[in-house]
């Protein structure tokens, strides 16, 4: 009973951190994404997020491993310096489990959607329910709700997290593990937001962006949205 009215005092008091819809959200697996953006998910299999889990095999992308002093014969798929940044959600809800079945964790190895996009368990249903609006009634919905279910606009930042935590970067809260893959070892890890998701191709290491369909409206809006659009191909 002490314990009980102990907590709920803290609580009150505001000592305990509130958990957030974001926070409590759980990951789902690309499959969940790819159900209606079948487009988006046929171009991601071809990309390097899609083949991130796989560079982490012993001889996979030995010259790169042995440039950032890596042993390029070493299997670092559980080495929890590096899966991070190579699977979607893991150590949390729903996300990649180090030591788990591959089988199981299919849908959450390599950089998936909910990597960028966040966690789609509470936002999920508002997607299925905004295009449903759009469709029958032809109505838009407002995107601030997303927001609350976990949804992230700021693919910057969920890019910087791997790509600028390297010693030295210019993002400001950088922090260990740090990335071995820095601008010091290649010119070529010197990250440029703008440049990568808005390259054409293959050359684009997410996915292809398709028109949207305009099911919400108001903000957030990514600022990249406007640039991504004017050349955006039809989705099939």
């Amino acid at each position: 009973m002490n314990k009980i009215l102990t907590l709920a005092t803290l609580l009150f008091a505001g000592f305990l951190p509130a958990v957030t819809a974001a926070q409590q959200a759980e990951y789902l697996g690309f499959r969940a994404c790819t159900k209606c953006h079948d487009s988006q998910g046929e171009t991601w299999r071809t990309s390097a997020h899609a083949k991130a889990f796989e560079s982490l095999k012993p001889n996979a992308k030995s010259e790169a491993k042995t440039k950032a002093k890596l042993d390029p014969k070493k299997d670092y798929t559980q080495d929890k310096n590096c899966i991070g940044c190579h699977v979607t959600g893991y150590g949390e809800p729903g996300g990649f489990v180090s030591g788990a079945s591959l089988d199981d964790m299919k849908t959450v190895v390599g950089v998936t959607c909910e990597s960028c996009h966040g966690a789609g368990g509470k936002y999920r249903n508002l997607h299925g329910d905004g295009g449903d609006r759009l469709k029958k009634q032809g109505e838009t919905s407002e995107r601030k709700p997303l927001v609350g279910a976990g949804q992230n606009f700021d693919m910057e930042k969920a890019c910087a997290r791997c790509h600028l935590n390297y010693e030295g970067s210019p993002k400001h809260d950088a922090k260990a593990p740090f990335t071995p893959f820095s601008p010091a070892v290649d010119s070529k890890y010197q990250f440029d937001y703008l440049k990568s998701v808005t390259a054409t191709g293959k050359s684009n290491p997410v996915h292809t962006h398709f028109k949207l369909r305009g099911v919400f409206k108001g903000d957030p809006v990514p600022a990249v949205r406007a640039k991504l659009q004017e050349d955006a191909p039809e989705p099939e």
